[in-house]
């Protein structure tokens, strides 16, 4: 069997970008219906002085990010790195895991997410933090157990009080 090449570009411009408060944001780059549900890629704007996410374990997917800009700390199971442009972090399924940007500057991670789906997350979770006042928290957790995905909102407060978060 001969498999047809196809190339397809992404340019800077390209892709849906998701707002997903607290100065984050998910740019979709690549979804699984264009690998055959292999992998998925996200490139993740940070604010300077943002929490990217809480404590958190993936059940279904690993995660490579990538550094583009800035510094971004990464808690992987007990350690916590900072990664730098060009600095390739790895975050294996079922190690629990945070990331944030601690520094004055803006940050971007290029995140490869293997197998595809969860990329769908950011879609979802966005109008729940697209709302004046509190999100909806019930909501937000219904939404992370359907990706298989447990979050301890718990941490959020530690995090950014030990980190200088905003």
């Amino acid at each position: 069997m001969t498999t047809k090449a196809v190339t397809t570009v992404v340019g800077p411009a390209d892709g849906v970008t998701h707002d997903l408060g607290g100065g984050l944001g998910a740019r979709l780059l690549v979804a699984g219906g264009t690998t055959a549900d292999r992998c998925s890629l996200v490139d993740h704007p940070m604010a300077p002085r943002t929490l990217g996410s809480p404590v958190h374990t993936h059940a279904r997917e690993d995660e490579y990010s990538y550094v583009l800009e800035g510094a971004v700390t990464v808690l992987v199971g007990e350690e916590i790195v900072v990664g730098r442009p060009g600095d390739l972090i790895l975050k294996p399924r079922g190690v629990r895991h945070a990331f944030w940007n601690a520094t004055d500057e803006p940050a971007r991670l290029l995140e490869l997410i293997s197998p595809a789906g969860f990329e769908q997350f950011f879609v979802d979770i966005e109008p729940i933090f697209a709302v004046d006042g509190e999100p909806d928290w019930e909501t937000f957790m219904g939404i992370c157990g359907e990706y298989g995905l447990e979050m301890d909102l718990a941490s959020a407060e530690d995090l950014m009080v030990n980190h200088v978060l905003a």
